[in-house]
């Protein structure tokens, strides 16, 4: 690829300088043209202009040999009108039939073409005048002695033979300076080429790295022009594909676990389930205290894995958007109470300390309150379940300007810190068995974090392990419903 656009670089230098010097050459030689034929023109004009030289023509040709004296006087004003006889001479001609009677050119038998002005000034005109584009410049003014009615013609032809000379030597000119800028051209176009090209090599190179799976290449470029700032933007890129790629195989093992755990979750109850009620089917003779066992066991199994349809289901709704929340305004404070008087009896059983402590009168808030109230179930509860028996649980609440908190903490097992990252994965949990004896599904922390970011609001966690957890979650009073 960069020997094509090095070869493209180098033809295109080359055609931009074959075409400026056809502008030039074409300008040049037009501009000589014109100025030659205008300064012959003006030449002419002021030459035959002069009293002092007609005068002495128009006395000639009164004269009985006109022609002769004519002639002498035109060698007079050679200088004056140019006369070279190589490119121009003059010519007298016959007043009424132009035909020739003597010439610079001292030759006999001379004979010339009747041009325009030649016609002209046999009508008694001056032709000091440009007529033609022809390949010649002439001039016929017309000399008649007086009270005589007819006379002579002076004729002025110059044959361009020194504008073709000078328009040679520009083409030669010309051509010389095409040569070198040739040279030029290809010397530049090449540096160049290297200095454009090699960032384009670089970022071709990348490409084809990238394209195998190595985003790690990286192009190096220190200039800040257009095509630094291109290798800047391919860097970048090749790192925001190579964060996304990262970003996609976690998404592709989150999502293998996830479906191992819900395929695990689900198969334990319906496991469960198909054993008791195998049992219960082939053995008639079980007493009816161990049957109604069983039936506990398979309803208990069935309300477990009802649960979990039903968070799996509410989680889908939330990754589609199609959750809709109940948005009013409700007494927080009377919510916290609520849930607390739900857990209450179950904290006496396991004879856990449980205290609520909240700032007076704690302001209204917009929002689904049966969302709330299943977020404070959710965290209460873990507390509940993993703070040992004879713990402690305490709820704090409080305000500031714009938001609503709600603290839990407890005296549990903790959290070990490479996992609290991680507690709001989906069927996440610390110790699987613990958590699966105690009824856990993992999904109850994932819910209540997309409730309250649904909501505006946040929820942390903070653990030591051996200590305690501490779980904050934060509400905006009002409501935004872009959040």
């Amino acid at each position: 690829m960069s020997r094509s656009l090095r070869v493209k670089l180098v033809f295109i230098m080359l055609l931009i300088i074959v075409l400026l010097m056809i502008v030039v050459l074409v300008f040049l030689i037009l501009g000589v043209q014109d100025f030659y034929t205008a300064q012959f023109y003006e030449q002419m004009e002021s030459a035959f202009t002069q009293t002092e030289l007609v005068n002495e023509l128009r006395l000639a040709a009164g004269d009985g040999s006109a022609v002769r004296l004519m002639d002498g006087i035109l060698t007079v004003f050679s200088g004056e009108l140019g006369i070279d006889r190589n490119t121009r001479n003059y010519y007298i001609l016959d007043g009424s039939t132009g035909e020739v009677l003597g010439s610079s050119l001292m030759e006999e038998d001379l004979r010339i073409e009747i041009t325009t002005n030649i016609l002209v000034a046999i009508e008694g005109d001056n032709a000091l005048k440009d007529s033609s584009r022809s390949g010649y410049m002439d001039v016929a003014v017309p000399i008649v002695a007086s009270m005589a009615e007819s006379g002579y013609i002076v004729y002025i032809i110059d044959n361009k033979h020194t504008v073709q000379s000078l328009n040679a030597e520009i083409f030669a000119l010309i051509f010389q300076a095409v040569i070198i800028g040739f040279v030029i051209a290809i010397a530049i176009s090449l540096f160049i080429s290297k200095t454009l090209l090699s960032p384009i090599k670089g970022m071709t190179t990348a490409a084809e790295a990238m394209a195998g799976g190595d985003f790690s290449r990286k192009i190096m470029v220190e200039s800040e022009d257009e095509i630094g700032i291109l290798a800047t933007t391919f860097n970048d890129m090749a790192m925001q594909i190579e964060t996304m790629l990262e970003e996609l195989k976690k998404a592709e093992k989150l999502r293998r676990e996830f479906v191992a755990n819900v395929s695990h979750e689900l198969r334990t109850p319906l496991t469960s389930i198909r054993t008791y009620a195998e049992t219960i089917s082939e053995h008639r003779e079980i007493p009816q205290e161990t049957e109604e066992g069983f039936l506990r066991v398979i309803i208990n199994e069935s309300d477990r894995m009802t649960k979990i349809v039903q968070d799996l289901l509410e989680l889908s709704r939330f990754d589609s958007g199609t959750s809709v929340l109940t948005i009013e305004e409700f007494s927080i404070e009377n919510s916290v109470r609520d849930v607390c008087a739900a857990i209450a009896l179950e904290a006496k059983r396991r004879n856990q300390e449980l205290n609520l402590e909240l700032q007076w009168k704690l302001p209204k808030i917009m929002g689904d309150r049966a969302r709330i109230e299943q977020v404070l179930m959710n965290t209460m509860s873990n507390a509940l379940k993993y703070t040992p028996d004879g713990g402690r649980i305490d709820i704090y609440g409080g305000s500031t300007d714009t938001d609503v908190w709600i603290k839990i903490e407890d005296t549990g097992v903790g959290i070990p810190t490479e996992d609290l990252e991680r507690v709001f994965d989906r069927f996440y949990r610390v110790d699987k068995a613990r958590t699966r004896e105690s009824g856990g599904t993992g999904l109850g922390l994932s819910i209540a974090k997309e409730i309250v970011t649904k909501h505006g609001g946040e929820i942390s966690i903070e653990s030591t392990p051996g200590i305690g957890t501490s779980v904050t979650i934060e509400l905006p009073i009002v409501w935004d419903n872009e959040s």
